[in-house]
């Protein structure tokens, strides 16, 4: 009979035979395989998807890198920047913390420029990977933030994935005039990683990273100003540091919200600087209340988020620049955005327990703030640049809410992932067609007017896009348009329709003096003339340009114009054609002044464009045979070209070179033999630069000098 084996209630090392009742030791059980035996487990699954994401992100930004640079890259941004064409230097750091060149003061995005210059040079194939390679990078931090705060890896990355292939990101990415976009949300993400490990043990040296984090991502766009309400934001959820209810049970520390936000008192004084910093810099590019009224404003900015919302959900027609209605919207626009609004906030706050809801939507509006036109600059009603980081809020609600759904509704896996992907994929191939628009400013402009409608800055900019000499080697690019006249009467017809545009608006609100764009028009259309040799009406064309130019002035007397001396020195130059000397002289000496007004504000834009002026005086004194009068104009601007050239010889050196051509011209025609031989020998060195960096172009003109310097000493003996 088999032994009777009584139950203790505890689980026994040995077992019983059923068929002979002897007890036989149990085999030891395997141990389950440590977490970490994985590849996929611990720290070595969030490396290998942050290095999934990222390639994955670069594959499918990697067309990019074939585009060129967009015409706002190439005026005093980027291309057509000398500070940081030359790389990093002690020069270009002066500069760049010290300028408020395009009304804004980003010291770390200019040095972000001068590095690529560093080392790709003028190839924009570098310029776009670098910017790739953030948004890439950006993409890695957002998903190891959220993964290490909420120890939630799926809601994590989906919200990362969807960051790096959502199309409305394309912009700022793609665009090398926004790297401060990708910068500074690098700079953002990199600060709240920071303040994630602060708040699990709070010590100053530790917040003290992230306050530099903090001033690095201000010094790259001041948007990011935001920042401390995002940390209150995060103090809610992830952290926890503040509860909804107080139970004295719950291990989680509580704060009271006054002590965190006293904790980042900081924070918010740099927040402030940096708005007042802004704002004083942005100077004239702010838009009165008289140009867009605060009813206006109140009214886009509603409308903005809603479309903000809608461009997330269905990302078409995607533009470039969309124009600013300047008048009270549809009452249905307005309805509809406030509705979704007024709808999306109350939801988010009747189910408020999930807490990552309440941190998205806020995230998303409070993000938005500094650029949603309260506060209006340029002429946009609203840009998909400005959704980089708002719309992170949105992808977080989006992911972690599926991400509970399905767990309460026990999704399998399979049926979670397959249509996340299908979503992603979706949004790559929409990604991928977008970025074919970015190839050049032809294909990015006259996407923009196929997606828009009245609007007068694209117009402006696809016929400057047809007037780039770079246009004719792409020609065959263009429908129709492979001839040179073709291309002209095309961007007359552009720059006709934008004054006509903007001839339209004036209409609508006789009070309001006419806008500087109706004078570039104007200036535009005058260059065409010029181009043409219909000198009489690019006359007319300039002098209508410089009346509205006058008008402005009466407006803001105390903030000089830059385009109105350029359009002063292009009336010259057309007066000089048709040989009405002192008119143009009258022309030139008007730039001047202004010219130099900028230049004391300004020198490093401005001074290049005094001696230009300077040179073309000198000009229309030797033609009046004011021969001392043009030496004197001659010499200030060689003075100026000097000083220019030691900090960028490339781009003023050939200035220089002719300042001094006609400083020889003058001083053998004045036989002023030892002047003309310390000019010869300054042109000769100059020239001599030049063939160092292109003797292809320069070495005939090192030649020349120095034959006409060894002709002027033979010259000189024979006396």
């Amino acid at each position: 009979m088999a032994a009777v084996v009584k139950s203790t209630g505890r689980m026994s090392r040995t077992r019983t035979s059923a068929k002979t009742g002897i007890r036989r030791p149990q085999r030891p059980q395997r141990k389950a395989p440590r977490p970490t035996a994985s590849f996929f487990a611990g720290h070595k699954r969030y490396v290998a998807l942050s290095l999934l994401l990222a390639a994955a992100t670069i594959a499918l930004y990697s067309p990019a890198i074939n585009s060129s640079f967009i015409g706002w890259d190439a005026d005093d941004l980027v291309t057509g920047n000398p500070h940081i064409q030359g790389g990093i230097s002690w020069n270009a750091i002066a500069w760049a913390f010290t300028s408020t060149q395009a009304w804004n003061w980003f010291p770390l995005t200019w040095l972000s420029h001068a590095l690529d210059y560093q080392i790709f040079a003028s190839n924009p194939g570098g310029h776009h990977f670098d910017s790739v390679l953030l948004h890439a990078l950006n993409a890695v931090l957002l998903f190891l933030m959220l993964a290490w705060a909420t120890k939630r890896l799926t809601p994590s990355l989906l919200v990362a994935a969807l960051f790096a292939v959502h199309p409305i990101n394309v912009q700022s990415v793609v665009w090398v005039t926004e790297r401060k976009d990708v910068l500074s949300t690098f700079f953002f993400l990199l600060a709240i990683i920071a303040y994630l490990w602060y708040a699990r043990e709070p010590d100053w040296r530790r917040f003290l990273l992230v306050t530099g984090l903090f001033v690095a991502g201000l010094m790259s766009k001041p948007m990011v100003i935001t920042l401390p309400f995002i940390l209150l934001l995060l103090d809610f959820w992830p952290l926890e540091r503040i509860q909804l209810d107080r139970d004295p049970s719950s291990p989680l520390r509580q704060a009271a919200l006054y002590k965190l936000v006293l904790e980042k008192v900081l924070l918010f004084a740099l927040s402030i600087v940096s708005a007042v910093v802004t704002v004083k810099v942005q100077g004239h590019a702010v838009r009165n209340l008289q140009q867009f009224p605060f009813a206006i404003r109140i009214e886009n900015a509603i409308v903005s988020y809603g479309l903000y919302l809608w461009k997330m959900l269905w990302p078409a027609r995607l533009a470039l620049f969309y124009p600013h209605p300047a008048t009270l919207l549809p009452k249905w626009q307005l309805a509809i955005s406030m509705s979704v609004l007024i709808g999306i906030t109350v939801l988010v706050l009747r189910f408020r327990r999930r807490r990552y809801l309440v941190v998205g939507w806020f995230w998303f509006l409070i993000t938005l703030v500094p650029v949603i036109g309260l506060v209006q600059v340029g002429a946009q009603a609203m840009a998909d640049r400005y959704a980089y980081l708002p719309l992170i809020g949105i992808f977080l609600m989006i992911a972690f809410g599926l991400c509970d759904l399905a767990q309460a509704r026990d999704v399998p896996l399979a049926w979670q992932v397959v249509p996340a992907l299908c979503v992603l994929t979706a949004l790559g191939v929409v990604t991928s067609r977008q970025l074919t628009y970015w190839k050049n400013d032809y294909t990015i402009w006259a996407h923009t007017l196929a997606v828009t409608e009245h609007n007068v800055y694209a117009h402006d900019a696809l016929a400057a896009a047809l007037m780039d000499p770079a246009m004719a080697s792409t020609a065959s690019e263009l429908d129709g348009l492979d001839t040179e006249q073709k291309r002209v009467d095309e961007a007359r017809r552009h720059w006709t329709l934008a004054l006509e545009l903007n001839t339209q608006a004036l209409l609508q609100h006789p009070d309001d003096p006419p806008s500087q764009d109706m004078a570039m028009e104007l200036n535009n259309l005058g260059f065409l003339d010029r181009l043409q040799n219909r000198l009489e009406e690019a006359r007319t064309n300039y002098g209508q340009a410089l009346s509205i130019y006058s008008q402005i002035a009466q407006h803001q007397p105390a903030v000089p114009i830059p385009d109105m001396a350029m359009t002063l020195n292009h009336l010259g130059l057309v007066e000089k054609r048709l040989q009405r000397l002192d008119e143009a002289r009258q022309h030139d000496e008007e730039a001047l002044v202004i010219e130099q007004q900028l230049a004391k504000q300004d020198p490093g834009t401005y001074q290049s464009e005094v001696a230009g002026t300077l040179v073309n005086l000198g000009n229309l004194d030797i033609l009046q045979n004011r021969l001392d009068e043009g030496r004197q104009h001659y010499e200030q601007a060689a003075s100026i070209y000097s000083l220019l050239s030691e900090q960028d010889p490339t781009t003023y050196l050939p200035n220089l070179a002719t300042a001094l051509n006609n400083l020889v011209s003058l001083d053998r025609l004045q036989n002023r033999t030892q002047d003309e031989r310390q000019h010869l020998e300054a042109l000769l060195r100059a020239y001599q630069q030049l063939a160092e960096r292109d003797p292809s172009r320069y070495a005939h003109e090192v030649t020349q000098a120095e034959a006409t310097l060894a002709e002027l000493a033979n010259r000189t003996s024979s006396r």
